[in-house]
């Protein structure tokens, strides 16, 4: 195991030298977040703005469901993906684990909840000032969530931010659905995981050091959203 310093000193001179290795799992980290944080979008969006705008017997219980799953272990999500992608599972024929997809698909399971929860809450928010003049307008619901989304399109970047930071941060269910196979599913969460165990610090911390850096722009970008939003619904 190397010296501490010695092993910041190595993590730094990978990442400003653009080593390989380095940059394969990086763009793999970021291209699998990504992926899944557009198809959590895609589905969790328009949930989340129905939910909003609906009124129908039960919605209380589902929305106390989409809340819950929010909270999800990710090993468990993790454990019923492998389960479903598995050579006995109902999906095994498609030979997608131990791949980048078979990752895409937990993460997209792991953060779809938190993007409808949180669109949900945002939508309704809007809703309460539109909905008299949808009703006199008679705008049909499909129209209405077309509209609401549009409308809180700055908000919604932050949702979808969070659902990113979520998701690149993610370890426990990619690394049993993608298993952690060098130069075709390592990513920065499960290559520390590993190079921590081996000692290979440098390695480690310079992914780690990305990690952070990732996580920090999130962050700003966030904020900044929000200002953007605030300063829009004033304007």
């Amino acid at each position: 195991m190397q010296d501490f310093g010695q092993a910041f000193s190595l993590a730094f001179a990978l990442v400003f030298s653009g080593d390989a290795d380095l940059l394969e799992i990086i763009v793999l980290s970021l291209k699998v977040s990504l992926t899944a944080v557009g198809l959590s979008c895609a589905i969790g969006l328009p949930l989340g703005a129905g939910l909003a705008i609906s009124r129908f017997p039960g919605r209380g219980v589902v929305l106390v469901v989409v809340n819950a799953l929010m909270g999800l272990p990710p090993v468990v999500v993790g454990l019923m993906v492998y389960l479903t992608l598995s050579n006995a599972g109902p999906f095994g024929w498609l030979q997608l684990l131990y791949s980048p997809s078979a990752m895409i698909i937990a993460q997209t399971v792991l953060i779809t909840p938190i993007i409808a929860a949180l669109s949900t809450q945002v939508i309704s928010d809007l809703h309460a000032e539109y909905a008299e003049q949808f009703r006199s307008l008679s705008v049909s619901p499909r129209h209405a969530v077309t509209a609401l989304l549009w409308d809180a399109r700055f908000s919604l970047m932050t949702v979808a931010l969070a659902g990113f930071g979520r998701a690149v941060a993610e370890v426990g269910a990619v690394i049993i659905v993608g298993g952690n196979i060098n130069h075709l599913t390592r990513v920065m969460t499960t290559a520390i995981a590993l190079e921590t165990s081996k000692g290979d610090l440098a390695l480690a911390l310079a992914l780690g050091i990305v990690l952070m850096t990732i996580a920090l722009v999130v962050t700003a970008m966030v904020m900044t959203m929000r200002r953007t939003a605030t300063a829009y619904a004033y304007a």
